[in-house]
């Protein structure tokens, strides 16, 4: 099936629901796809972010059960 067909059918399906829970999802479906969390951050929460990843490509990392235990007695 191509991409017009499937169009078609999908608003034959929206035109016939009276489900207006359904209707809702769909529509928050188009508005998620749409604005994506990582266009909406900040430059320097993005930069935050790639040097982190580059730090644990790197290894310069500490396990999460390292600092658990040498902060137990703080939590």
């Amino acid at each position: 099936m191509d991409l017009q067909t499937q169009k078609i059918e999908l608003a034959k399906m929206l035109l016939e629901t009276e489900d207006v829970s359904l209707l809702n999802e769909i529509k928050n479906l188009f508005v998620k796809r749409e604005r994506d969390f990582w266009d909406e951050l900040p430059k320097q929460v993005k930069d935050g972010i790639y040097r982190g990843l580059n730090q644990a490509k790197e290894g310069l990392v500490t396990p999460h059960e390292e600092v658990m235990k040498k902060h137990e007695k703080y939590l």
